[in-house]
């Protein structure tokens, strides 16, 4: 069983790669996994698969959680037991204590055997080969190595952080706002984690800009395909469209509720119209040295906003 999983910070286009990634034959995007049993206990953000159903409800992900609840407890009993392990032992200040100790731990151990049952149980519903977690939690990415009978692939997708900024800046649907400053420290610290996980397993990671998939996305999704070893003769975008069916996913941007003719536009430039020149200061200033190493430029950094802009 092949996961190609999507690491990084939040807003950083994983859902709409995941779903078109979704619509290739044996490829399935089970969106951010990390999340399904605080979800169905209707704790998480949002409780609905990408199908429209609640979790609890839904024809997957019902049976998974059924299937991966020890006897006598309940959707919510078992999900405060989950949700616990997850906070104490994957977070993403959690990645290099995963890498150095593996299994060790036995709270790791309990969470990466759950995850194991988890991942084969969707496999099996599916009949997926390759599964696609959009999670981007380090600490979480780091357990798949140590799964019997996983085959991990990890991308490393980065945004450039003022359009990240640009996007926490205001709500959207379940997603609440936040400021540009704490958006990017965030962003500083999962990507450093993101990088110490590439670090650890060079031949099964790749690093990703979300600016190189929208200039040219279906050049990009033939990478991902070669990448994981699959044919990308199944590439499913055509010049910058895809057809895009309903889906499974578990959390993520609210965009996953819509299907059909999909245009992946090539500009990324709202923060531009979104960010104060204060909040380009905070994201320059936190995000340095990154912004460099991943290939951003600060030019237009301190100019005021203008009008006329966007995607």
């Amino acid at each position: 069983m092949k996961i190609l999983c999507i690491v990084g910070w939040c807003r950083n286009g994983s859902t709409i790669i995941g779903n078109v990634l979704n619509e290739v034959p044996s490829f399935f995007h089970v969106g951010e996994i990390h999340f399904l049993w605080k979800n169905a206990a209707g704790r998480g953000a949002n409780t609905f698969c990408g199908c429209g159903l609640h979790l609890t409800e839904c024809g997957l992900w019902s049976k998974v959680l059924a299937e991966g609840r020890p006897p006598g407890l309940s959707v919510e009993e078992h999900a405060a037991e989950v949700v616990a392990r997850q906070r104490a032992h994957v977070r993403t200040r959690h990645t290099w204590r995963v890498l150095r100790h593996g299994l060790d731990d036995p709270g790791v151990r309990a969470h990466t055997g759950l995850m194991a049952r988890t991942f084969r149980s969707v496999s099996e519903l599916t009949g997926a080969d390759v599964l696609v977690d959009t999670t981007k939690i380090p600490g979480e990415a780091a357990l798949l190595p140590l799964m019997d009978g996983v085959e991990p692939y990890f991308v490393h997708l980065v945004r450039d952080p003022r359009a990240v900024a640009g996007s926490w800046s205001v709500d959207k649907e379940y997603c609440i706002a936040m400021p540009a400053h704490t958006s990017t420290a965030y962003w500083s610290g999962f990507n450093t984690a993101s990088r110490a996980l590439l670090r650890r397993y060079p031949e099964r990671s790749m690093l990703l800009r979300y600016e190189t998939f929208r200039a040219d996305p279906e050049r990009t999704i033939s990478r991902l395909l070669r990448f994981v070893g699959a044919d990308p003769a199944d590439n499913p975008v055509h010049g910058r469209e895809v057809r895009l069916h309903p889906n499974h996913t578990v959390t993520g941007n609210p965009d996953r509720f819509r299907s059909g003719t999909t245009l992946l536009r090539e500009h990324d430039d709202q923060w531009k119209e979104r960010l104060t020149v204060r909040a380009r200061l905070a994201t320059a200033a936190l995000s340095w040295p990154q912004f460099q190493r991943y290939g951003y430029s600060h030019r237009g950094t301190w100019e005021r906003r203008t009008s006329g802009s966007g995607t």
